[in-house]
């Protein structure tokens, strides 16, 4: 056994041979994802307080989940009450936990016919730009740690879980107008 921590020590044999078998260092991923069934309450919710409301009585309003593709699809009759079905969108979907960043407003609204329609996309998975401006936030930080892009999420590890930490901190005071959750945290 002397020997063999001898040829660790001069380099000849790797470290990995003092770690034990089931040894994993401390990881978690970064992602940006909504949950579908979340997202469908919180669309459920808006069209019950439209149904309700005063202001929207009478008037045509529309409001469409598709789940396949992450959009939801809006139309009412003018572009004041557009405003105020995204207002209402975006404080129902906050009350579900979803971040009001995961909705994609940069689309205008178009009129159609006696109607305004807007497609709202949901972001949903890092996109491939984003992800790596957080490895590079995460490299130009000097923490000791390692982040790899894995399709839409990215997996940091390092030694120890106070580095971990660290990346979260810094990616929270980062602003970088992202809904970020940290998930899939192995010690």
């Amino acid at each position: 056994m002397d020997t063999l921590l001898l040829l660790i020590a001069n380099g000849f044999l790797p470290k990995s041979l003092l770690l034990p078998k089931n040894y994993h260092m401390p990881s978690f991923d970064i992602a940006s994802e909504v949950d579908i069934q979340t997202l469908d309450n919180a669309v459920n919710t808006v069209k019950k307080e439209i149904s309700t409301r005063f202001d929207f009585r009478g008037s045509p309003v529309t409001v469409e989940l598709d789940k396949k593709n992450y959009t939801i699809n809006l139309e009412v009759e003018s572009d004041m009450k557009m405003k105020q079905l995204i207002d209402v969108l975006i404080s129902r979907a906050m009350k579900q936990g979803i971040d009001s960043g995961a909705f994609d407003f940069s689309k205008d609204a178009y009129p159609s016919g006696k109607v305004v329609k807007k497609e709202v996309p949901v972001r949903n998975g890092l996109k491939q730009d984003d992800a790596k401006k957080i490895v590079k936030m995460i490299k130009d930080k000097g923490l000791k740690v390692q982040a790899a892009i894995m399709d839409d999420i990215v997996r940091v590890t390092g030694k120890k879980i106070d580095d971990l930490q660290e990346v979260i901190a810094a990616c929270k005071s980062a602003g970088l107008e992202i809904p970020l959750q940290f998930v899939n945290m192995k010690s």
